[in-house]
């Protein structure tokens, strides 16, 4: 039997009332275009100006200084070996003349991992506060997450226009569900005992919060953080097909040109940053925290409490 042909204008598909989704879904978009299409403009204008200062910034001094620098930041969170890879790296950049590029790219990059996790981590938050907000959200996240990355185009294309507002819109909305759900998960697993210890000791719900439950969760946020920015990053290269610029752009030229020299040197840049990217995040994810916190107290005081007792035994 031959498929149907749908139409829109049908109100049965196959004995199943058709579910014009797609019908809601363009009407909305066009009323907030045409209701608000100043303030998107306006918020376009915002972020344009961000990204292109911040990449700027980043072409402003020479290449391999600033790789050095960059190198340097590896060296000191980790040691001298991620140090020496991360120059080598970068220059293998600067050499494949992708350098403008890789930086339009991390410009972006850090720019929508930023405004993720300013909203996913307080959403994380609630949502290991609230379990009824906990499976509000969670709807929303797996829609997020699974929704295919090219299909967030579409609509950021509508309300932005073409250039750097809707790649890092599009970013932001990929790569932000890993930040919310991370957050969540590593302060649901702090122990019990230690937050109520803590309020035995007098400690603030703001005390709680930032000297117990974060420091014994960033393992696992610094784990979303990597995941956010991983994600960024390969949204960062589909979003060059609206305008994103950077090594999404270098992709895409190479796709419409079947360069297939420019595509390797972009997937090659891609590479580096990801890893520098990766490497550097779970290094510093790694790192303790001031031994004068509270999270540091409540340690001495029940490593003290055995002591105290063999003493009296």
């Amino acid at each position: 039997m031959s498929a149907q042909v749908v139409t829109a204008d049908q109100e049965w598909v196959d004995g199943v009332p058709r579910i014009p989704v797609g019908d809601w879904i363009s009407d909305g978009f066009d009323w907030f275009r045409d209701h608000l299409g100043d303030f998107f403009d306006s918020l376009a204008d915002v972020i344009e100006s961000s990204v292109d200062g911040l990449t700027n910034l980043l072409v402003a001094p020479a290449p391999l200084l600033l790789a050095a620098v960059m190198a340097l930041i590896a060296w000191l969170l980790k040691d001298w070996k991620l140090g020496i890879g991360s120059f080598l790296g970068l220059a293998a950049v600067i050499g494949m003349d992708q350098w403008d590029n890789a930086m339009a790219t991390l410009s972006l990059v850090l720019f929508a991992t930023l405004v993720a996790l300013v909203i996913g981590v307080p959403l994380g938050i609630l949502a290991a506060r609230s379990d009824r907000f906990s499976r509000a959200i969670r709807p929303v996240m797996d829609l997020m997450q699974t929704m295919p990355a090219f299909v967030w185009l579409v609509p950021v294309v509508t309300l932005f226009s073409i250039g750097a507002a809707p790649a890092l819109v599009a970013t932001v909305i990929f790569a932000l569900p890993p930040g919310v759900r991370l957050t969540e998960l590593g302060i649901r697993q702090v122990d019990a005992e230690v937050v109520e210890a803590g309020h035995a000791f007098g400690a603030t719900p703001r005390q709680i919060l930032g000297e117990v439950q974060l420091p014994l969760a960033l393992p696992t946020v610094m784990a979303g953080v990597n995941q956010v920015i991983m994600l960024a990053l390969s949204m960062a290269v589909i979003a060059g097909l609206v305008g994103g610029g950077g090594l999404g752009s270098a992709v895409t030229t190479s796709i419409s040109r079947l360069d297939v020299g420019l595509g390797f040197e972009a997937g090659l840049s891609v590479v580096v940053l990801a890893i520098y990217l990766d490497r550097v995040t779970a290094a510093a994810g790694q790192r303790e925290r001031r031994p004068g916190s509270v999270r540091a107290l409540l340690q001495r005081r029940r490593d003290a409490v055995p002591e105290k007792e063999g003493a009296n035994a």
